[in-house]
């Protein structure tokens, strides 16, 4: 009998030791996704106080203790309301674009460090990971403008699609430095190269770029004008509604938290101290200090500047981020090679 039951045995051993990593994969991927959707949702409940107190205003204070449950009421809301299709659009391609907006913000995450050894997928190509993955949700906006059968909706996500591949290409450009300076494409690398300084101090400027640009790419105000009301309705989500408009509006905010994520890990030290004598603070409360200031500044941006032109946004993006970028990549060469760090 023993004999018998042994390729059944040798057969499920097998069955066990593939599905296992597979299965403790998918358990890392909902562990880091979870509180990333949690930050996400709460981010909307920052964002009305932050911009609520900087206009003498109160913010959301009825639906829980200072409004906490807004948030959980605004997605049963959205849960709630009727998904509707207009009659004249594709239909897979409208229901697929919000889906292709929020995915790609939460793919990046895996190549993210918290700390050391706090990391999904330490690829050694981590920055072409970021660019290829991120690059993704332009393709959902644009989707979601052909789709919808509106002018508006399509004029939108035209606008969007022209906005993100502008300003990718200044982001682009701002990582050049970075990856010289850390002789890396790996994050991690990045982080523990930033030991002795933090690339903030050498790249002010390309920071500078990186951040407003990366405002520019979420569509954020003074940028959206994508979704500017005044001649646009609501741009390419104009004809979304209840869950399949809620994507979209998750999607942004994921961006939001993900690209202030990528400035505090490739400008600000990541998990790094300030200073060496702070070093008993565990690496991930740094890193999360870092994302909340950065996210504050998001918010805060919003509630001070009006929103740009179109000519304005696209002049600042190709006549001056990209010279200023491409300069200082030609700056940092220079200076390796006269420090003797490159051939």
């Amino acid at each position: 009998m023993a004999e018998l039951l042994q390729p059944i045995h040798t057969l499920g051993e097998a069955w066990f030791g593939f599905l296992w990593p597979l299965l403790w994969t998918l358990v890392k991927v909902m562990v880091l996704i979870a509180p990333v959707m949690f930050c996400v949702t709460y981010l909307t409940w920052a964002e009305r106080k932050i911009i609520g107190y900087m206009q003498v205003r109160i913010g959301p204070n009825r639906v829980g203790i200072f409004g906490l449950l807004q948030p959980l009421a605004d997605a049963v809301k959205l849960f709630c309301k009727e998904t509707l299709i207009p009659l004249h659009s594709d239909k897979v391609v409208f229901l697929l674009a919000p889906i292709l907006t929020l995915v790609p913000a939460l793919l990046v995450w895996a190549v993210v460090p918290f700390s050391p050894e706090l990391i999904l997928a330490d690829l050694n190509i981590g920055v072409l990971y970021v660019l290829a993955i991120s690059s993704m949700g332009a393709y959902g906006i644009l989707m979601s403008g052909w789709a919808s059968g509106s002018r508006y909706a399509l004029l939108g996500s035209l606008r969007s699609a022209a906005q993100t591949i502008s300003y990718e290409v200044a982001v682009g450009f701002t990582l050049i430095p970075v990856i010289m300076l850390t002789g890396s494409l790996s994050l991690r690398d990045v982080v523990l190269a930033q030991q002795d300084m933090w690339n903030i101090i050498p790249l002010l400027p390309l920071f500078g770029i990186y951040f407003i640009s990366s405002v520019a790419e979420t569509n954020r105000a003074p940028f959206d004008l994508p979704e500017a009301e005044a001649e646009l309705v609501a741009g390419f989500f104009t004809e979304y509604s209840a869950m399949s408009f809620g994507m979209f509006f998750l999607g942004e905010y994921a961006n939001m938290i993900l690209v202030s994520t990528l400035g505090a890990v490739l400008f600000l030290g990541g998990w790094l101290p300030p200073v060496p004598m702070l070093a008993f603070i565990p690496g991930i409360v740094w890193l999360l200090l870092k994302i909340g200031f950065l996210l504050f500044v998001f918010l805060w941006i919003r509630a001070t500047f009006p929103r740009y032109r179109y000519d304005q946004l696209m002049r600042l993006g190709w006549k001056v981020f990209l010279p200023i970028s491409l300069l200082w990549v030609f700056l940092t060469g220079v200076t390796l090679h006269l420090l003797g760090r490159v051939a």
